[in-house]
């Protein structure tokens, strides 16, 4: 039966779903409050020249993104080109650098040239986690977790002890590596689901797979060309979008959604999926027809928010790679900060992306474009004041590694984004930028449901509930649930 569904939220998992539920030959309609599609995920261009990714920029286990084009008889490169990065990224210490190379063979060899032995351990770690992540992300992500019976299928119980969902992270790892650095740089994927180490399931090796193994790429424009070719591929499903369209009530009647206001205007469907922040959609609910308490986030544990800066800078730097992590201070204090004390760190770690290496279109000849982020607690204050300092301390690092001289003097475009911006653009719980960690108790059915308990009609995707935060995890999120409405009676 045709249904007249409606999407709050075009992120990745927005129109993922409206992609899928109008292949299904339903009326999909996008409700966006900004003026863009992407979420998280938006592009902005200043009049200098410079064009800026606003979030995500580590395009990782590409066959995710493939899948989903597949899906519509159609591809990644009908939309946009996929550069192989090489080196993959450079992860800078107190003592050297380690410049990751695209090819896992080479990895491997850099391994050894570290640690004895540690070539052929990374060959197995990565083919144990090859295993996880075909499970992993064919099997055990794409269910929609409204129960433990549906991860009892014979596979995955063969599987169970291979996936290692009861060892943490950091133990794993340890079992394979010795030395401090390789230890480091294969906990680093893993920062970003929203835990420590030490506190995330040793399955989650897959993402070691999905980035060394698969490559890290670069889509030419910048990330922001998947969004605009998957909102492309909804379109072209018939899928409608309405930008500057913020919700502001939701109306139900006899345990349904009956419609949505936005803008000040009233309209009626049958299904509601809402890809916004979770704990956001709640909040226009009534009491009585949300899935959980004040108390229930209080008590989650989040994926960390972060503070971005985006620069125009009136020189090129040297020896500045595209994706640089400066990772030269204590990671285990800093990543106490985040998840223990959540205070600022006082030596942070922090990420450098800078596109222009690779881009060429995203910042004017002879300037750079520089994306950085450093991760720090959800519900921090961040005013001006701290936002700055922390930006000199990057600034600083940056020209000690790579022999830049007065940053600071040569910035001709200056933007920051912080928790409080996280919280004003995206309603986002504490102003956290990844959702919610994937910690032991919160994996799979324990996190928060796809479907609301109390109205029928109304379904939740996103990095807050299944299968978690990331771009491919999003995407996937949306397809499953585009085939939960499909199904809901």
């Amino acid at each position: 039966m045709k249904k007249r569904i409606a999407i709050i939220g075009s992120g990745f998992s927005g129109l993922s779903a409206a992609a899928y539920a109008a292949k299904a030959g339903h009326e999909v309609h996008v409700f966006e409050k900004h003026d863009q599609p992407g979420g998280r995920a938006r592009q902005f261009q200043t009049p200098e020249g410079f064009v800026f990714d606003m979030g995500p920029s580590w395009y990782w286990m590409p066959d995710v993104m493939e899948d989903f084009f597949r899906d519509f008889g159609t591809e990644s490169a009908a939309f946009f080109q996929l550069i192989s990065l090489n080196p993959q990224f450079d992860m800078v210490f107190s003592d050297g650098v380690l410049s990751v190379p695209e090819k896992l063979e080479d990895l491997q060899k850099l391994f050894e040239s570290i640690e004895t032995g540690a070539g052929e351990n990374l060959e197995k770690f990565m083919e144990a986690a090859r295993y996880k992540y075909t499970v992993g992300m064919k099997d055990f992500v794409t269910k929609p977790a409204h129960s433990w019976l549906e991860f009892f299928s014979p596979k995955i119980a063969r599987s169970a002890l291979k996936l290692d969902l009861l060892t943490n992270f950091r133990t794993y790892v340890s079992r394979y590596f010795k030395n401090d650095k390789l230890r480091m740089l294969m906990e680093f994927p893993v920062i970003f689901l929203g835990a420590a180490p030490q506190n995330i399931p040793a399955l989650y090796s897959l993402m070691n797979y999905g980035g060394y193994a698969l490559g890290t790429f670069y889509p030419m424009g910048g990330f922001y060309q998947l969004v605009l070719a998957m909102q492309k591929v909804a379109e072209n499903q018939g899928a409608h979008f309405h930008f500057n369209k913020n919700i502001e009530k939701i109306n139900s009647r006899n345990g349904k959604i009956e419609s949505i206001v936005s803008n000040g205007s009233e309209y009626f469907f049958d299904e509601v999926i809402a890809s916004c922040d979770y704990h956001h959609m709640e909040s226009l609910l009534d009491i009585a027809d949300r899935n959980y308490n004040e108390d229930y986030w209080e008590n989650r544990t989040f994926a960390p928010s972060s503070l971005i800066y985006y620069l125009g800078i009136d020189e090129k730097i040297p020896n500045l790679k595209h994706h640089t992590l400066f990772f030269e201070n204590d990671f285990e204090a800093h990543i106490d900060c985040i998840y223990e004390e959540k205070k600022w760190p006082e030596n942070p770690l922090f990420y450098c992306c800078c596109p222009s290496k690779t881009d060429a279109n995203v910042a004017p000849e002879g300037k750079e474009n520089l994306f950085l982020l450093l991760p720090v607690a959800i519900g921090l204050d961040d005013d001006a004041e701290i936002r700055e300092r922390y930006l000199l301390q990057m600034l600083g690092r940056i020209e000690k590694q790579t022999g830049a001289v007065n940053l600071r003097d040569k910035i001709v475009y200056k933007r920051s984004y912080c928790v409080r911006d996280f919280v004003k653009d995206y309603n986002a719980y504490g102003g956290n930028a990844y959702g919610l960690a994937n910690t032991l108790r919160q994996t799979a059915v324990l996190k928060p449901k796809m479907k609301n308990k109390k109205l029928k009609n109304l379904h939740y995707a996103g990095q807050l509930t299944v299968p978690g935060p990331g771009v491919p995890p999003a995407i996937i999120s949306g397809k499953i649930v585009a085939a939960e409405v499909r199904y809901n009676k």
